[in-house]
């Protein structure tokens, strides 16, 4: 009953870091128990740590070689807390609810919309619904496409199975965890398999709103009325892509009389594509991304800031974020006072919530940089790489995870938590915004 009273005095943003860090303990305990790794083998309890919250987090950095410390069991336990990390702690609770007939009431509904990034009550619980309905659809059918295809690479039935399930689940959650030893290295030259695991990064990664107004426009019946989308869906699909192309283009451009020179231009090109798509999120790589020039790991290294798009299983500061930052630099230098896209106005809180947010993350990353630089004995490069990868919950790195320090790990394994629970929840785990109630007289400042 305390612990009741507790949780009821808590706001949404407290509860949704709470229900996070007990996701994080449990999967540390899973991932430390005897059947979980291979004989003779012992994680630490940082290493453990660290590889729960890279799980949960669905960042995909890991300080161990995955191949040669769990044990088939542990690879399960493994692809469980990867599914319960990408889908979202409020996701789950909701089926469970739904399942035990358990009346989702207006304290629910508010963790749901603080969890998913929503708006509005309306609807939330049919939304989540149909999250897990799609995600375990789109993970089944690629695990299946995936497995047909690997007979070709693996010996066996259940080998092949397990391989395509958990390259699946990896690509689609954007956890970047590979059984194969690593990452997609041995594909390189395989399209196919490149192709799949750049449709199941993309749904993963560009928002679950995106995906329910899509699969509801497809499938409206003629009688029907007009369908339209909402700008949410408008302006993140089209920053989510327009950073896939340019990301493409510029590193084909970047590397190209360096790690593209003398590569033909199916190799170069599904190596740009491929980079550019992981980046919002995935962590998955068909190559040592250390092999490229410094101009492509910082352009990379923003790409990951950036992040995924709202309501989606990625980190960063989110691509409508980054939309909004530019569509208020771009509307201010032209003395414009509102922000205007796809016939719409954008909110001025939004507006606000977006260049908050843009500042926090660059305070936490330029501290976590600054920490890092201090303690470890790496690149300024290698360092800012692997904070932008951490906080973007991305995954990629430069190779330096392994040899992290403890305060190093410590320092990846907050800015991990942080991208995946979102700088906005971190902002109001004080409490919730209060009204104003009184005001002060205006006076201007000289800026600039």
């Amino acid at each position: 009953m305390k612990i009741r009273r507790i949780i009821d005095q808590m706001t949404p943003a407290q509860i949704i870091v709470a229900y996070y860090f007990l996701a994080v303990m449990i999967a540390t305990l899973l991932f430390s128990l005897p059947i979980a790794l291979q004989d003779g083998v012992h994680l630490p309890f940082i290493d453990a740590l660290f590889l729960a919250v890279s799980a949960v987090s669905v960042t995909g950095l890991s300080v161990v070689n995955i191949t040669e410390t769990f044990s088939t069991t542990g690879y399960f336990i493994m692809l469980f807390v990867m599914q319960f990390g990408g889908i979202g702690v409020m996701t789950l609770s909701t089926f469970i609810w739904l399942i035990f007939r358990k009346r989702i009431g207006f304290k629910e509904r508010k963790l749901i919309m603080a969890d998913q990034n929503q708006l509005f009550f309306s609807g939330l619980v049919k939304m989540i619904r149909e999250i897990l309905i799609l995600f375990l659809i789109v993970e089944g059918i690629g695990a299946l496409v995936l497995w047909l295809y690997l007979f070709h690479y693996y010996p066996s039935v259940s080998e092949a199975f397990i391989q395509a399930l958990y390259m699946s689940v990896s690509a689609t959650t954007n956890a970047g965890f590979d059984i194969v030893g690593n990452s997609l290295i041995p594909f390189a030259g395989d399209y196919f398999i490149q192709f799949i695991n750049i449709l199941l990064i993309i749904f993963g990664s560009i928002g679950y709103a995106v995906l329910i107004e899509v699969k509801a426009f497809l499938t409206q019946k003629p009688s029907d009325p007009v369908f339209h989308f909402s700008l949410y869906t408008k302006l993140t699909t089209a920053t989510f892509f327009a950073l896939v192309v340019i990301g493409t283009l510029l590193i084909l451009l970047l590397e190209f009389n360096h790690f593209f020179n003398g590569k033909s231009w199916t190799d170069s090109f599904f190596y740009a594509l491929f980079q550019s798509v992981t980046t919002r999120n995935a962590g998955l790589a068909t190559m040592d991304v250390s092999q490229f020039t410094n101009p492509t790991l910082l352009f990379i290294g923003l790409l990951m800031f950036i992040g995924a798009s709202p309501s989606s299983v990625g980190g960063g500061i989110r691509t409508t974020t980054f939309a909004i930052n530019l569509l208020f630099l771009y509307n201010y230098a032209r003395g414009s006072q509102t922000i205007k896209v796809f016939n719409r106005e954008i909110h001025e809180d939004d507006v606000k919530k977006s260049v908050v947010v843009t500042m926090i993350a660059t305070i936490v990353c330029g501290l976590g940089i600054f920490s890092l630089s201090i303690t470890e004995p790496f690149s300024i490069m290698e360092i800012v790489f692997e904070v932008c990868s951490a906080f973007g919950t991305t995954g990629l790195s430069l190779g330096i995870t392994a040899s992290l320090s403890m305060f190093g790990k410590i320092t990846v394994i907050v800015l991990m938590f942080i991208g995946r629970v979102g700088i906005l929840s971190f902002i109001f785990l004080g409490g919730e915004k209060e009204k104003e109630h009184y005001r002060y007289p205006k006076e201007r400042v000289i800026i600039g």
